[in-house]
């Protein structure tokens, strides 16, 4: 089966032409956040362990973290990373949840028993079972690597709390949806759910600063 991919911008653009015409609730989204970014990372190693890094954290603080370990970590690979210290790697910010996470990640990609450049041609459901059964990888971690170092078109986070937030806002719901409304939701965004998400995520942004603007 092969996949649509987000590779460039154009793709991004063409994913909101399609969901401003097939939904009102997306035209209106479109209308505050006109395009939204493209946000693909790099399949493999690195980008799952950016990902890791960036959970439940700020976009500021988890890219001072990231930044510090990338300069700690040279080359950025599954093997340097086991060379390193935890003191060194706990030095950068890292809690020592993500340091175990991360480590055992690298342990299975350098010993050839996973093979993340290999997750491209696979199916969504067999990715998704692949990664969470990682320790320290849950569902959300890897429907974020679906979308953002695979690129898939059509991937989606039912359980990120900021597009709950948009999704609500957007549509005008009374309560914040579950994952199971959230997926029932966006069934009406295929086979763009990806492109929806990031324009949710940039709604999301837009209208907390709008908020935090306001005078008390």
């Amino acid at each position: 089966m092969s996949y649509r991919i987000i590779e460039t911008e154009a793709d991004v653009a063409e994913g909101t032409a399609a969901l401003k015409n097939a939904c009102g609730h997306m035209a209106g989204v479109y209308e505050l956040t006109g395009e939204p970014p493209l946000r693909r990372r790099e399949n493999g190693f690195e980008g799952l362990a950016r990902i890791i890094v960036g959970q439940q954290l700020s976009v500021a603080s988890a890219s001072a973290i990231w930044g510090r370990l990338e300069r700690a970590v040279k080359p950025f690979d599954a093997t340097t990373f086991l060379r390193k210290r935890e003191k060194t790697l706990r030095g950068c910010g890292l809690s020592a949840s993500k340091v175990l996470t991360i480590t055992g990640i690298a342990s299975e990609v350098a010993s050839e028993r996973l093979e993340l450049s290999g997750l491209g041609d696979a199916q969504t459901d067999e990715i998704k079972e692949i990664l969470t059964s990682l320790k320290g990888v849950g569902p959300w971690t890897a429907d974020i690597y679906i979308m953002f170092c695979l690129g898939r078109a059509d991937g989606w986070a039912p359980g990120d709390l900021a597009l709950k937030y948009a999704v609500q806002d957007a549509c005008g719901l009374d309560d914040m949806p579950d994952e199971s409304a959230m997926d029932a939701i966006a069934e009406r965004w295929r086979p763009w759910r990806s492109v929806a998400a990031r324009m949710l995520w940039t709604y999301y942004g837009m209208k907390r600063a709008q908020k935090d603007a306001q005078p008390a």
